[in-house]
């Protein structure tokens, strides 16, 4: 099948299918929040008008702040970002030459980023469908790799590891002289969640990533943060370009870093959808990973390659993620964001008529 390739752009895609963008579409490719940005942010948003007349503070101090006293971390501890996708060049140009190893199927940028910089990249491959990590075969790699990158919960699966398995793989790591990335770009997203920043006090082999975009719907503003020890930020930030934070990026960010309500609405509203979403796709046979957050896969267990099924939700105006460049998935799955309640009712009437005719 000619899967065409696929971001969060859907004229696109569209485009490359050979069709064109319907006026109306609902696009479940992007894992951002249903609810939108915060409230608080559009109320102050004329506000931030006026100081875009000023250079931005290039060491985004107050946002560290907000951040080091909601993790109980120095200052120091902290690099402000472009969004989590310039912390991952950061970290793949300190890395250059170096051998990473990546637990597939995983976020693609980490691969993209390290090919960037000369690394050796080497894979684990997870089994589908329960997608659970092997320790021994895994612990057998990290002897040969110099880093590990580790996203949990991971993006394509939605699949939270046990933290006893984490823990595991940071000390297994310290001992080996490995640097573990754990990527937590949803781990806001998680009603129950063992925070492991408190491991970077000890663990000079930990850097812990974090987005803001997903949580609080900013994709456009771009914002994220790392934590590690100050020598591993230390180095990171002499890579990083001069003013690559703008001011409303940290604007936004201080604002909505503060508002904990949100969050926790945010939590509760996934969890009803996502109860929602999986009884149904039970109760018409359809197959889904044990996603914790606001996306999962899916697939018609009668079909080895979902191509018919994607190009029939396209026809429909509604858009999921392919999986062909993720690697053990092949297009096996499609990935679905948890979207509003209306949008989550209508792909679920579109999935029932496939099921019906098919």
């Amino acid at each position: 099948m000619n899967w065409p390739s696929h971001g969060s752009n859907p004229q696109y895609l569209y485009k490359a299918m050979g069709q064109s963008l319907p006026v109306d579409y609902t696009d479940f490719s992007a894992n951002i929040n249903p609810l939108g940005p915060p409230s608080s942010l559009k109320e102050k948003w004329p506000e931030f008008y006026q100081e875009i007349f000023v250079y931005p503070d290039p060491h985004a101090i107050k946002l560290k702040k907000i951040i080091a006293q909601k993790e109980r971390i120095p200052d120091q501890s902290i690099l402000i970002g472009n969004g989590g996708a310039e912390l991952i060049s950061l970290i793949a140009r300190m890395l250059t030459g170096k051998r990473v190893l990546l637990i597939q199927p995983t976020f693609s940028e980490y691969e993209n980023a390290c090919k960037a910089n000369n690394c050796d990249v080497v894979y684990h491959q997870l089994r589908e469908p329960d997608f659970e990590l092997n320790l021994d075969e895994l612990h057998k790699k990290i002897e040969i790799a110099d880093t590990l990158f580790l996203c949990n919960p991971n993006n394509p699966t939605g699949i939270q590891y046990p933290s006893s398995t984490i823990i595991s793989l940071i000390k297994k790591c310290e001992q080996q002289n490995c640097l573990v990335i754990l990527d937590e770009a949803f781990f806001d997203f998680l009603e129950e969640y063992d925070s492991f920043i408190p491991y970077i006090n000890t663990c000079s082999n930990l850097i812990i990533i974090r987005s803001m975009t997903k949580m609080f719907t900013i994709p456009g503003i771009r914002l994220g943060y790392l934590v590690a020890q100050p020598a591993i930020v230390k180095r990171l930030n002499s890579l990083q370009a001069h003013w690559s934070i703008n001011t409303l990026a940290l604007l936004a960010g201080e604002l909505c870093l503060q508002d904990e309500s949100f969050i926790q609405l945010t939590r509760e509203y996934i969890c009803d959808e996502r109860k929602r979403l999986f009884t149904f796709f039970k109760q018409y046979g359809f197959v889904v990973s044990s996603s914790k957050v606001n996306f999962y896969l899916l697939k018609d267990p009668l079909l080895d390659d979902q191509f018919p099924l994607f190009e029939f939700l396209l026809n429909k105006a509604v858009i999921p993620r392919h999986t062909v460049n993720f690697p053990g998935l092949e297009g096996k799955w499609l990935r679905f964001a948890i979207k509003g309640r209306e949008e989550n009712t209508a792909l679920m009437e579109v999935l029932a008529d496939w099921h019906n005719h098919h």
